[in-house]
């Protein structure tokens, strides 16, 4: 078999194998952590919660997830990332069903972040995981399949969870089943993870011996390539300044991207009020919108990969998706129509940005200290879902309104997407050659 050939054959089953598994994984996680926005469109009123207690309840979900997220990466890099993975979902899965039960803001406090706490390092262990199982110029692509659920969870959640909250079983209120019902599989995978997967390529035993051997020699190669400009530890990786910049980025948007999609189902909610839509209809809708997200990242993806760019694929779509989004607000008393058609496009390019961007910090680390970096980035990152939430709650509260919200949410994002313009080093093969080389004794 010529070398074009095992390549292309080895890719295949490697992505056959992972992504569609990875896929679902990461869609019972989108799924646990942003059901809340749903479940508040009942949840709120039963439990007399205002935006401000709501929107702080969203969002302290990521300080919990800030906290462990860079300890929770190290484990992994020493236990294996399929174990730790699969702990991470069994674990999620049980407080995610203790959510049905809180009663007051207090326990509804402590159960988003222990739920944070217990998701901690998912996201950067899946990203980890994947960078070793394919060659640095089909990354974005391969970060693109699985986050894929990112967009996918929502537009399959969306109508499912505004159906869930209309049932009335055994005396529970619709959005306890929705918590419920929605964490069981996180269970099942997270079992089947720990038979399912392969924490070594020499383990693998779905390829055949040439195939194995092409992937160990061609991933082993890029890596030392790296290493050649950038030798570090995981802790050193830290310290980095591309990875410090890469996670100021991050935070910024972030907190654009989780202030409108935390309270996303109720702005759509008010918008539909004014034609009389239904919730069910509102959630097909909402379904809609996140499945033009998807085909967004697909194609961002591909055109990243082939045109072997990073940097201004990420800032355009998050330019983009700011301008949208504050463009939803000034014309949502005058065109429902028109502002679901801009928040769509707001969505898609929040959405459009991920893959480019994950496909940054594999390449120029490496490793322990790839699983560091991207730790980090998803920590400060995520952070900044905390500060979203809340600030958009206290503003509604205060202003009545979701307009000066959007602003300041778009005001973000576009700051994101010129810190990644101006302060980031040009990504792929220009970040490897640039000249910086630190070794560790």
């Amino acid at each position: 078999m010529d070398y074009i050939a095992l390549e292309q054959s080895t890719t295949k089953k490697v992505t056959l194998r992972l992504i569609p598994f990875l896929f679902l994984c990461f869609t019972i996680s989108i799924l646990d952590r942003v059901n809340i926005g749903f479940a508040a469109l009942s949840m709120n009123e039963d439990l007399g919660f205002s935006n401000a207690v709501y929107g702080f309840g969203a969002g302290i979900f990521f300080l919990g997830y800030f906290l462990l997220e860079v300890p929770g990466s190290a484990m992994m890099t020493k236990i294996g990332a399929r174990k730790w993975i699969s702990r991470i979902m069994v674990t999620w899965a049980i407080i995610a069903i203790l959510m049905a039960f809180v009663q007051n803001p207090i326990q509804f406090y402590v159960a988003r972040f222990l739920l944070g706490v217990a998701e901690a390092s998912f996201y950067p262990c899946m990203i980890y995981y994947l960078s070793g199982f394919y060659q640095t110029k089909h990354h974005a692509k391969a970060i693109a399949g699985f986050m894929l659920a990112i967009p996918g969870a929502n537009a399959i959640g969306a109508p499912l969870s505004t159906f869930l909250l209309e049932i009335d079983w055994l005396g529970m209120a619709g959005w306890q089943w929705l918590f419920i019902l929605q964490a069981i599989p996180a269970v099942i995978l997270g079992v089947i993870c720990y038979f399912y997967l392969d924490d070594k390529l020499e383990d693998l035993k779905w390829l055949t011996k040439e195939e194995k051997e092409w992937l160990i020699n061609v991933t082993t190669k890029e890596r030392l390539e790296k290493q050649q400009v950038k030798h570090y530890t995981f802790f050193q990786a830290l310290k980095d300044r591309d990875v410090l910049v890469l996670s100021l980025g991050y935070f910024c948007w972030m907190m654009g991207y989780y202030g409108i999609n935390m309270f996303l189902p109720t702005i759509s909610q008010g918008l539909s009020e004014t034609t009389s839509l239904s919730t069910q209809g509102m959630g097909w809708i909402l379904g809609l919108m996140y499945v033009c997200a998807m085909v967004t990242m697909i194609f961002v993806g591909n055109h990243s990969d082939k045109k072997n760019e990073r940097r201004w694929h990420v800032a355009i779509c998050l330019a983009t998706s700011a301008i949208a989004m504050i463009i939803s607000s000034y014309v949502s008393n005058t065109s429902i129509v028109l502002s679901f058609i801009f928040l769509t496009i707001s969505l898609c390019g929040a959405f459009g940005a991920y893959s480019p961007f994950w496909a940054i910090p594999p390449s120029f680390l490496t490793g322990a200290a790839a699983g560091g970096a991207i730790a980090l980035i998803n920590s400060i990152g995520n952070l900044g879902g905390f500060f979203g939430p809340y600030i958009v709650g206290y503003i509604k509260d205060m202003t009545g309104s979701f307009t000066i919200s959007m602003i300041f949410l778009g005001i973000s994002m576009i700051i994101s997407s010129s810190i990644i313009v101006f302060f980031v080093k040009q990504t792929g093969k220009a970040v490897i050659q640039k000249d910086v080389f630190k070794k560790t004794s």
